[in-house]
This record gives structure tokens, C-alpha cells and sequence, in this order.
């Protein structure tokens, strides 16, 4: 299973005036749903996409895609797994968000990998044994 984050996300969903070339990790998320490969989205990336969405049109078309994508809920295990990650990045000198140790809990909790565009992560990951998907 792999887990998306946002930075992943934001970059496939992106309207641009002018059509870009096509991100990497964007290129991987389009490689990953055609081949049926299990994508979840935990509830956190959910609302930080649609926060923010200029529109009720936007809001209600980016809604309708992310319903294709399983979503997974923060339990309580999560949270203090969440604070454990940030405890030992602090430790070791690295900056992290409490969205991001939460998304990093989820994902290690699932024995999952990241897929995410979001150095931080890469900072973060030989601290608390995250897996991303390169």
C-alpha cells in the first residue's frame, strides 16, 4: 500500500494556465492507480487539499476526485505515534510539523510507503523508520 501525500496531490491537481511537463512523483501516483496498486490518502492530506479551494465549484470538483481515493482516519495510536516521531526528530536536530509526524505515524502504523514530493519527509525518515517510495 502506499500512502500520498499532499505536495503529491496538490502537484497532479494543480490548474495552470499553461500546461507544464508533468512532475515525477505525478507521473509515479498516474503509474501506481493504473496498475491497481493500493493508494490511500490519509484524512489530514483530505483536508488540506480541499482547504483553501477558491470556489464552491473547485471545492465540489476536487472533492468528487479525492472520493476515489481510500481515506485513512487518525486513531489515537497515530497521534502518540505522531508525537514519539517528533520527540526524536527534535532530538536529532530536525524541524518537522506535527501534520507531517502525523502523516509520517499513519503511514508507518499502515506498513505503507510515502510517496510524497516533500523533503521534509526525507529529512525526517532515518528517525523514525518511514519508507518512501522513491
Amino acid at each position: 500500500m502506499i500512502v500520498v501525500d499532499t505536495s503529491v496531490l496538490s502537484l497532479a491537481f494543480r490548474r495552470k494556465a499553461r500546461p507544464a511537463p508533468e512532475h515525477a512523483r505525478v507521473r509515479t501516483l498516474r503509474r501506481l492507480v493504473t496498475e491497481h496498486i493500493p493508494v490511500v490518502i490519509p484524512g489530514i492530506v483530505l483536508q488540506e487539499l480541499l482547504s483553501g479551494v477558491r470556489t464552491s465549484d473547485e471545492f465540489q470538483r476536487l472533492q468528487q476526485i479525492l472520493d476515489g481515493f481510500p481515506v485513512l482516519l487518525a486513531t489515537h495510536d497515530h497521534h502518540v505515534t505522531a508525537a514519539l516521531i517528533a520527540n526524536a526528530c527534535i532530538r536529532a536536530g530536525v524541524v518537522v510539523s506535527a501534520i507531517d509526524c502525523l502523516i509520517a505515524a499513519i503511514t508507518l502504523e499502515s506498513g505503507a510507503r510515502l510517496l510524497t514530493s516533500d523533503r521534509d519527509f526525507v529529512r525526517m525518515a532515518p528517525h523514525c523508520g518511514l519508507k518512501l517510495l522513491d
